[in-house]
């Protein structure tokens, strides 16, 4: 069991609103905030090479922690300064040619989709997309027939931004690999909330980001590499710290992970970010997963009980990400109406999921992300100030 009376003291602001939006950018823990300052501060009382100095065994910790975390050794973690990053650092190190096809997911983001198309102009090869079953999710036995020894790589988003849908990443790894495909898992929104261990998934990199789920700070993220296979892929861009200058025309690339590394960062952000990950692991993943979906599944149930309003989330098991809309209204002005009350909640705009959202009709829907620290209570303020009592 969580203990959420020192989580609420962990966590002082969230006492001032109805906070509905980690899907988005959450509330730190004191800890978190804390170990941010307290870097910086030294930076500022000595230089920040000697304060990184000081603290190397303890960024060291932070891929060790993250290892932890998604039960990977800390050699095939790289850090970066968002999800966004580690995701196209690996997407185009993958060598692809004329012919070679890249596969998507109906739910698949902007910025993947956007990269992919791009790299096909470039490279000659093309994209095509994975169509979802009746639940939403990934159509396997569609992935199945569509696979052959051209498709290089598949890009499974695991956990959507516009609902609470939950992709099957480990069938699709188990049929990729078949045919020699690499799966690239989206984890953004799933890191944080839910378990997920790489191994039990069988992906071969995953990226993610420190401001969602995570409770870190905003400009962190990292990339996760299979063991062995960092060996096998270039860089788009490399530096002193990803590789080596041997001579005047060698050099030699960082065997692991570290060479999608740059050796300028923030070092703040990336202790936080260790602060943010142990304080996870403190907690329990397994216990925090249950009480996000304990709250997201009554914050669904409430809703519905609401005239006019629809619930748009897809999937047989769900995450904490829900989604609606509201008869009549426009997200935006629900949005401020609820920010009116002081509650926060965000729009996921068709511009996000294009693909997914056009099926269904979709220009908008409002997206409220509850945490572990929000209480039942918050949700039924939320509830009632969106009912306008």
């Amino acid at each position: 069991m969580l203990d959420h009376d020192r989580i609420r003291r962990d966590t002082p602001s969230a006492s001032g609103r109805v906070f509905l939006d980690s899907a988005g950018s959450s509330l730190p823990p004191t800890v978190v905030l804390d170990t941010a300052i307290a870097h910086l501060r030294r930076e500022a009382e000595i230089g920040g090479y000697q304060a990184a100095a000081e603290r190397r065994n303890d960024l060291d910790a932070v891929k060790t922690s993250i290892g932890t975390l998604i039960g990977a050794p800390a050699s095939s973690i790289a850090l970066s300064d968002s999800a966004t990053r580690a995701w196209t650092d690996f997407f185009y190190s993958v060598p692809l040619s004329p012919g070679d096809r890249i596969l998507l997911c109906e739910a698949e983001y902007a910025s993947n989709a956007i990269s992919a198309l791009h790299r096909a102009d470039v490279t000659g090869a093309t994209v095509e997309i994975v169509p979802s079953d009746e639940s939403g999710r990934i159509d396997v036995h569609a992935l199945e027939s569509m696979l052959d020894d051209r498709v290089k790589l598949i890009s499974v988003v695991h956990a959507p931004t516009n609902g609470g849908l939950i992709n099957p990443a480990r069938a699709v790894a188990d049929l990729a690999h078949r045919h020699g495909a690499l799966v690239l898992l989206d984890a953004c929104q799933s890191i944080g909330q839910m378990r997920v261990d790489v191994e039990e998934l069988g992906v071969d990199a995953l990226s993610a980001t420190g401001r969602k789920w995570l409770r870190g700070p905003r400009g962190t993220g990292f990339l996760y590499l299979r063991p062995g296979l960092a060996s096998t892929l270039h860089p788009p861009a490399l530096d002193l710290h990803s590789a080596q200058w041997v001579d005047r025309q060698t050099y030699r690339m960082a065997d692991d992970a570290t060479r999608f590394e740059f050796w300028e960062c923030d070092v703040a952000a990336r202790l936080a970010l260790g602060a943010a990950v142990d304080y996870l692991l403190e907690l329990g993943i397994d216990q925090v997963e249950e009480a996000i979906v304990e709250r997201a599944e009554y914050l669904r149930s409430g809703l519905r009980t609401i005239p006019g309003v629809t619930v748009h989330d897809l999937g047989d098991r769900k995450n904490g990400i829900v989604s609606f809309t509201v008869d009549g209204e426009e997200p935006e002005a629900v949005r401020d109406r609820l920010w009116g009350r002081e509650v926060t909640v965000r729009i996921s705009y068709r511009s996000s999921t294009q693909l997914d959202m056009t099926s269904r009709g979709l220009d908008a829907v409002v997206r409220a992300s509850p945490h572990y620290f929000v209480t039942f209570a918050e949700l039924d303020t939320m509830l009632a100030a969106l009912a306008g009592e």
